[in-house]
C-alpha cells in the first residue's frame, strides 16, 4: 500500500530544489553535503520532535533512508 503524504508533490519538489540549489551554490561536495544535511536533520529532531518520540522517529527515518538507498 503506497504511503500517502500530507504534502503535494509541488510543495515537496520546491523545497527539495531549494536545498539542491543551496548546496550547488556553495559548491558542496558529497561529504560536505552529507555533513550539512545530517546536522540539519539532527537540529530538526532535537528542536521539533518531543524527546519521548524522538528515538522512534529517528529509527523510522533511518529505516526509510536505508530502504530508499538499497538497490
Amino acid at each position: 500500500m503506497p504511503i500517502q503524504s500530507r504534502y503535494s508533490n509541488e510543495e515537496f519538489e520546491a523545497v527539495m530544489q531549494d536545498v539542491f540549489v543551496a548546496l550547488e551554490q556553495n559548491q558542496s561536495n558529497r561529504d560536505l553535503s552529507i555533513m550539512v544535511l545530517g546536522n540539519v536533520l539532527a537540529n530538526i529532531f532535537n528542536n521539533q520532535v518531543n524527546k519521548d518520540k524522538r528515538q522512534d522517529m529517528v529509527e523510522q527515518f533511518c529505516n526509510a533512508l536505508k530502504k530508499s538507498t538499497s538497490a
